[in-house]
């Protein structure tokens, strides 16, 4: 990842439900331009992890929207997030294109606005197909960013998973208790 300084990530811009292109406003705080390349939309039978974690039974269906996320045209974050598909079946979920406001944004427009997220992070080497999609000289490492998001009663809106470049990226976390 190639900006002025080391990359900080703040995930509060993200999990918001105001419109706005928060992607596009970290990259542009780094001096680059933020884009992202929409590269699926699919209803899938959730994986076991998925499944727990949006509380769902095994196998139940999910719309799973696939991103690709670039800095200054170049690839620096994978990104996939899934949602229960009695949530996101027959709505711009569900569809292959951009969400406009964005998909928590879009969320809280249906009734389940964002009240709570849980996000875990771990590290390890990226798989042969993440290096290609990230274009990753040999064998390198990713951050893993895990990101629930809940609504009332704690009930589990959106599973995201961000396989992001290691090079130079921290995150940050700020509590307000």
């Amino acid at each position: 990842m190639t900006s002025a300084g080391p990359w900080t990530s703040v995930s509060m811009p993200y999990v918001t439900a105001r419109p706005s292109d928060a992607w596009g406003a970290e990259a542009a705080e780094h001096g680059g331009k933020g884009t992202q390349k929409l590269l699926s939309v699919d209803e899938v039978e959730a994986s076991a992890m998925i499944a727990d974690v949006l509380s769902l039974a095994a196998r139940e269906p999910v719309v799973v929207r696939r991103r690709l996320m670039l800095f200054n045209e170049h690839p620096v974050e994978l990104v996939d997030s899934y949602y229960p598909a009695t949530i996101a079946r027959d709505t711009a979920l569900a569809e292959h294109r951009k969400i406009r406001g964005g998909a928590v944004a879009f969320l809280a427009e249906l009734g389940y606005p964002p009240r709570h997220v849980r996000e875990d992070i771990s590290a390890r080497l990226a798989t042969p197909e993440e290096q290609t999609a990230l274009q990753l000289d040999g064998p390198s490492c990713v951050l893993l960013l895990s990101r629930t998001l809940m609504t009332n009663n704690q009930l589990p809106v959106e599973a995201s998973v961000m396989t992001m470049v290691a090079d130079g990226r921290r995150l940050r976390y700020e509590l307000t208790p």
